[in-house]
């Protein structure tokens, strides 16, 4: 499972998604020409983003297949992802397993 997080800098966790993300076939078959961003998503390792990143990760979300993630998923991640951008010295965290 792969949840999400806004994390500080210092790395304190100032939200989080309750709904995470299972690694799939769908999610890894991504095209990277497609989806950049989420193709650096691995299942085992943390991956952060930073504010730059968050904006082009934001614009890959509606475009998604439907089943590779819930629409829980890909509302918090939404939702999260703005909390970001509207922040500062805020990451999006991926946290793997």
């Amino acid at each position: 499972m792969i949840n999400l997080e806004v994390r500080r800098e210092d790395g304190t966790t100032k939200a989080y998604a309750k709904h995470g993300v299972r690694w799939g076939p769908e999610l890894a078959a991504l095209d990277q020409s497609v989806f950049p961003m989420l193709r650096h998503l691995l299942p085992y390792a943390d991956t952060v983003f930073n504010h730059r990143q968050v904006a082009t990760l934001l614009k890959e979300v509606p475009r998604l297949p439907h089943g590779v993630v819930t629409e829980e998923f890909a509302r918090e991640l939404l939702d999260l992802g703005q909390t970001v951008l509207d922040g500062q010295h805020l990451y999006l965290w991926f946290v793997g397993d």
